[in-house]
């Protein structure tokens, strides 16, 4: 069963990082290896994270993922360039956010889809931590 493509909400910025197929994320399918597109999400998500925090708040939060969902589109092959993630997040669950991420080829094709669960932690005690207010900000349009 072929599921909806993701599309960003209208209040929420969408995050782009431009992605290197390397060679060695290329399988003996001749295409990028299913595992590293689990990486991709979880690098996105990260560099999104520390382009709009400052360093105080890292230090003082830490995320950890939950859950990772991927939905497969079309394969991305060796030498592929101007491959792209886009990103948002959805709405705080108390210390959980939803993070949604669309990987598109060089012509702006889909080729996979993804939704993480990450749950805010404190870095010291790596105890859950009810999202604050003000961190919703950031991830705005």
């Amino acid at each position: 069963m072929a599921r909806p493509q993701l599309q960003p909400r209208e209040d929420r910025e969408v995050f782009v990082v431009p992605l290197d197929v390397r060679p060695e994320h290329i399988d003996e399918n001749n295409h990028v290896n299913n595992v590293v597109y689990v990486g991709w999400l979880q690098d996105v998500g990260t560099a999104h994270w520390n382009a709009r925090f400052d360093e105080a708040t890292r230090a003082k939060w830490s995320w950890v993922a939950l859950r990772h969902e991927i939905d497969y589109l079309r394969a991305i092959a060796p030498g592929s360039v101007g491959v792209v993630a886009r990103t948002w997040v959805g709405d705080p669950q108390g210390p959980r956010f939803n993070r949604y991420v669309r990987i598109e080829d060089g012509e702006g094709r889909l080729c996979a889809q993804g939704l993480s669960e990450w749950c805010l932690v404190d870095a010291e005690t790596l105890r859950p931590a009810r999202i604050p207010a003000e961190m919703l900000g950031p991830f705005s349009a």
